[in-house]
């Protein structure tokens, strides 16, 4: 039997940090207050945990089991000898309430090494809605120090952390790739589609308000004096930055990407407008943004779908199309540049 496109149920779970309401409207789930994330097609877990995370299908199998059992027809033969099983991305919904704390995550060979993980977490951030003047803190402003970053942690000086950060003023339409080892934070009220690589690996610089154990649980269990060795502690340029940020807009227009080059290695992203343009098979996560349509699959007819519809896309079902309605498809990395992505 040819496998067809699913819409997948809510998967918005509780979290350290506020926020949740305008997932809960946009996919109707429950909503906040203390529900910020929902994990789209997830085949990964929380850090520790064996399934929290992990998506469900309507019938209420994991996701992750169903391509198990029959990974080909999900991934496709070329992802398939290139990555195994993993779908080698995990897509989230982020909706806080509250300033992010300023925090990083390991890199590849990091995690290699000290978590016996195949995978860092290089992700990046697609900006769905966002106040006026709100901005994101990406990597510091001047070359900072291990001892200088480390005695902030343990001082609980949020000031000081954040005043080392970049200051980067974002909108509606903007993407923005964070490098595996920058710091970084994200204002109150900035809607986000996030795009990472498939852990869940997050390192605290600081937890003052949040409801979370910094000193416990914000060192991925390899404290504080190891786990900031993953930091990159160099300075992010403006010419840097440049290359990390991309505007464009969700509707209308062609089928685009939403990041710079230097996203494809990890992950990538498209704007799918809704105007019947082919797209070829492969695995992918789409999320409907606007409007109610169809999409029209090659191999396994056609669905209708709607605004707020979340769909993971299995290699199986071919060529499809979308009409009426656009969104954002989240893919897998390129597999000749992931084997060199750090």
């Amino acid at each position: 039997m040819v496998l067809a496109p699913v819409i997948l149920p809510s998967n918005q779970f509780d979290h350290f940090y506020r926020g949740g309401n305008r997932i809960g409207v946009l996919r109707n789930g429950p909503g906040g207050p203390m529900r910020p994330e929902e994990w789209i097609a997830a085949t990964t877990t929380r850090f520790g945990e064996r399934e929290m995370g992990l998506s469900r299908l309507p019938g209420g199998e994991f996701l992750r089991d169903a391509i198990e059992a029959d990974p080909e027809k999900w991934l496709g033969k070329i992802h398939l000898d290139a990555f195994g099983t993993s779908i080698e991305i995990l897509v989230k919904l982020l909706d806080p309430d509250q300033r992010l704390p300023v925090h990083f995550h390991p890199n590849k060979s990091f995690a290699r090494k000290h978590l016996a993980l195949d995978h860092g977490k290089t992700e990046a951030w697609i900006i769905l809605d966002a106040p006026e003047h709100a901005k994101v803190g990406l990597g510091f402003v001047e070359k900072m120090k291990k001892d200088a970053i480390y005695s902030m942690v343990q001082a609980k000086d949020s000031a000081a952390l954040l005043a080392s950060l970049n200051m980067i003023s974002v909108k509606p339409g903007d993407a923005v790739l964070v490098p595996a080892g920058t710091a970084h934070a994200i204002d109150a009220g900035i809607f986000v589609l996030e795009l990472q690589e498939p852990t869940d690996l997050s390192a605290l610089l600081e937890w003052e308000g949040f409801a979370v154990d910094g000193l416990k649980d914000g060192h991925l269990g390899l404290g504080f004096d190891l786990v900031l060795d993953s930091l990159n502690y160099e300075p992010l340029t403006p010419d840097e930055i440049g290359t990390l940020i991309k505007s464009s807009h969700f509707t209308g227009g062609e089928i685009r990407s939403l990041f710079t080059q230097r996203a494809d290695g990890y992950f990538r992203a498209d704007v799918i407008p809704g105007n019947g343009e082919r797209i070829e098979a492969g695995f992918g996560i789409l999320l409907l943004l606007e409007g109610d349509g169809v999409l029209t699959t090659e191999n396994s007819g056609a669905i209708a779908v709607g605004h707020g519809d979340a769909l993971v896309i299995p290699f199986d079902a071919g060529p499809w199309k979308l009409t009426g309605a656009s969104g954002i498809l989240s893919r897998p990395p390129l597999p000749a540049l992931a084997k060199s992505a750090p």
